[in-house]
């Protein structure tokens, strides 16, 4: 039990005397290479700046003739550059040199824990480790044996003692494009030399990290207020995580938290970080920006998209417009917004598809417009399937201060968006852990991600820079914003996309069918919000109001309320005037089941245009919640068997005889206008329209038309027992219960206007 006690003793004192020893942390000093200040160099740059590191930088504006080390053998460059820095350290004892890459290299810790964790390995030198033997596979059976952890030197990192590293660079006698870690290799696999220098390798990534092949042994480890890059293999963390090889996305991806980039206390810990501010700015000084429209498919709503254009909340004298309409259906769209608009766009430059241009070649022709002109301070790429709600988009895209950047967006109440947080091994779409988190709001920042499309800001500076002779769009057997991401990542440049406000939406054309008049119409499956923005009326949200009433109620249980839009109107009158298959107004009608219909109208039912599904999906939508706030603990299924347009003609069908509809409620819908599409009805001599047959009831009299204020001159629609005619305003329902009814009955009105030349209303009975 003495001995026990007394071995204990003895280690515990070997520990103090070890630690005691240890380093202070204004004896470290980091050491890097770069020749350019490139996006991976900042990103260090700051985690070094986050942690209070004093940092040299070799080589800095110089050219780099190290070799292609992402593709071959190279980087002995570095070892030169460090050689001479040496000189100035090589007699400072105590001083600890920290050697690491800085384009592929984050700091996740300060010099306290890494100098505590270099004095616990008691070695003057110590590597890092990962599995691979590079670039001499033939010396993996030179290496001494690891029971645990990773065998291999990497040179992308490696901390001694200033008398040591000084000594170890000065044996290098080679050209700038050899390999460097293949001169440490041999180096340490001198038995002789390893044990001259004392060196040893991080096997269990107490230091560094290399990512290469370890991929799934690291994890994002949440503390407070910070982050951690936890190797689960080893239970470590990491001070010094290097993106070696093929591993630069996953860096990317880890750098977007560790440090303390995000995290769930602060959010966004570096989103505020150099970020451009034009408020005192003159609009003649703001900077010019090429607006690329790219109309590559059918694309539903383009009308809006078109419009939005005009909208952005910009300087449109420091605006340029780039246009290319590849789709012969949207010539007409494209020529009434240029007729209206072209004085906004006095220098626009228009690309019709009867140049008959590729998709890669217009992107192509686009961006090198931006290259050529000096004045080009930023290139906005925009997809036509885009809805961007937000004016100052281009205001908050700028002053983000990033080379490449867009707005996150996604298809309404689905995943699917504009980036992809991760690549597969073949370079396709992968899903990063935190891509959910980021497309629903849960995450918010700006984030680093490998792929971006649709729409995005890219400063002109780097088109004439890095990216001018690098072809962004154009590769046989890629599509062109699969290119551009990728020759984008080549170059070093690192793509965001922002979260940080709400920017619109992406818009689906996958089931968009251009042989229709109107077929944005029956988008409101597949755009559901772009469907309410046009075919809606813009005071039908008002009705969820408690302090807003625009549900008037001209008699007893009868409702009229605001619901189409005159768009949803127009289209609607227009299509089925198109489709032109109207009924014969008879009671023998083939269409029904029974082959006989009772009160037979001039109509055409809405599954004959293939309309049924989406008339019904607007009846759940916006219909049945109006039903149940007007009849609280009423739940409207808002399933309806007939649900049609119906026409009124003095030739032809000029009124409709008292009914009962065999329905719970009956809604009808005017879709034209008094005084425009048809006269006013007749008046009795008092000035007031004709009275029901069972109640007496003036809802026609020219004081309850001025009373109701509405923006269209009222009209006649339908006569159902239960539910009055009354003159009901164009794009607004009557709604009232029919025969079956779950409220209680009300006495029975009817009334009977004669129609003055056409009229159309929609009906359904529910």
């Amino acid at each position: 039990m003495e001995v026990r006690f007394l071995l204990v003793f003895m280690i515990l004192l070997l520990q103090s005397v070890t630690e005691g020893a240890r380093a202070k942390a204004d004896d470290l000093l980091i050491i890097t290479a770069a020749t350019e200040e490139t996006d991976g160099f900042k990103r260090f740059m700051r985690t070094a700046k986050e942690f209070n590191y004093t940092v040299k930088v070799l080589g800095l504006g110089e050219e780099w003739r190290g070799g292609d080390v992402a593709k071959t053998v190279g980087g002995g460059q570095k070892v030169r550059w460090l050689k001479k820095e040496m000189q100035k350290h090589k007699d400072k004892q105590d001083m600890v040199i920290l050697f690491v890459d800085s384009y592929d290299v984050i700091l996740a810790a300060g010099p306290d824990e890494l100098l505590m964790k270099f004095s616990r390995l008691n070695h003057r030198v110590v590597f890092s480790a990962e599995g691979f033997c590079w670039p001499d596979q033939r010396l993996a059976s030179k290496y001494p044996a690891v029971h645990t952890g990773k065998r291999y030197l990497n040179s992308g990192g490696f901390i001694g003692y200033a008398p040591e590293i000084y000594t170890l660079v000065q044996q290098w006698k080679y050209r700038d494009n050899d390999d460097d870690q293949l001169y440490y290799t041999r180096i340490y696999l001198n038995k002789e030399q390893r044990t001259k220098f004392n060196m040893t390798l991080d096997h269990k990534s107490r230091i560094f990290q290399n990512l290469n092949g370890a991929i799934e042994e690291v994890v994002l480890k949440f503390e407070k207020s910070r982050v951690r890059a936890r190797n689960v293999a080893y239970d470590t963390l990491p001070v010094v995580i290097h993106g070696n090889g093929p591993t630069k996305l996953q860096l990317n991806y880890l750098g977007n938290y560790v440090p303390s980039a995000w995290t769930y206390e602060r959010g966004c810990g570096v989103c505020d970080d150099d970020l451009l501010y034009f408020n005192d700015v003159p609009d003649e000084e703001m900077p010019q920006v090429l607006v690329a429209v790219f109309i590559e498919q059918p694309t539903p709503f383009i009308e809006e998209f078109l419009e939005r254009l005009t909208t952005i909340n910009y300087p449109h004298t420091r605006l340029r417009l780039f246009l290319h309409n590849n789709v012969v259906y949207h010539e007409q769209h494209v020529q009434r917004f240029w007729i209206k608009h072209r004085t906004l766009f006095p220098n626009a430059r228009i690309v019709g598809p009867e140049e008959n241009l590729q998709h890669a070649q217009a992107r192509t022709m686009a961006v090198e417009m931006c290259k050529s002109d000096p004045t080009c301070d930023y290139y906005f790429s925009m997809d036509s399937d885009v809805a961007l709600i937000n004016p100052d988009i281009l205001r908050i895209l700028i002053e983000e201060n990033k080379p490449v950047i867009a707005p996150m967006l996604s298809r309404h109440g689905k995943l699917w968006s504009n980036f992809w947080g991760a690549l597969s091994p073949e370079g396709f779409y992968s899903r990063s852990e935190d891509y959910i988190d980021i497309v629903q709001g849960k995450r918010v920042g700006v984030w680093n991600v490998p792929y971006i499309t649709q729409v995005y800001l890219i400063r002109g500076e780097l088109l004439r820079t890095r990216l001018s002779h690098v072809s962004l769009y154009q590769e046989e057997g890629l599509d062109p914003d699969m290119v551009f991401c990728r020759a984008v990542r080549d170059q070093g440049v690192f793509m965001f996309v922002t979260n940080r406000d709400e920017f619109g939406r992406l818009i689906s054309t996958h089931n968009y069918n251009i042989s229709r008049l109107h077929p944005d119409m029956w988008q409101i499956f597949d755009n559901p919000m772009d469907w309410r923005e046009k075919y809606i009326h813009e005071n039908y949200s008002q009705i969820f109001e408690s302090d807003v009433d625009v549900v008037e109620q001209p008699c007893p249980d009868v409702y009229w309320f605001p619901a189409f839009s005159n768009k949803m109107c127009d289209d609607l009158v227009e299509t089925m005037e198109h489709f032109g298959q109207w009924s014969g107004g008879k009671h023998v009608d083939e269409r029904l089941s029974g082959g006989y219909e009772n009160v037979p109208t001039v109509d055409i039912h809405m599954n004959q245009i293939q309309f049924e599904k989406e008339w019904l999906k607007f009846l759940k939508d916006y219909i049945a919640p109006v039903t149940e706030k007007l009849y609280p603990g009423y739940y409207a299924k808002a399933n309806a068997a007939m649900n049609f347009v119906v026409r009124y003609r003095p030739d032809e069908q000029p009124s409709l005889r008292p009914h009962h509809d065999s329905s719970t409620f009956t809604i009808n819908i005017a879709l034209n206008s008094k005084g425009k599409d048809y006269e006013s009805p007749p008046t009795t001599p008092s000035g007031k329209a004709p009275e029901s047959s069972s109640q007496a009831m003036s809802l026609g009299s020219p004081e309850l038309l001025k009373e109701l204020k509405q923006p269209h001159t009222l009209k006649p629609v339908h006569t159902h027992t239960g539910l009055t005619t009354v003159f009901c305003g164009r794009g607004r329902i009557n709604a009232a219960p029919g025969k079956q009814s779950q409220t209680p009955p009300l006495p029975a009105s009817t009334n009977q206007h004669t129609a003055k030349e056409q009229r159309l209303s929609s009906g359904t009975y529910n």
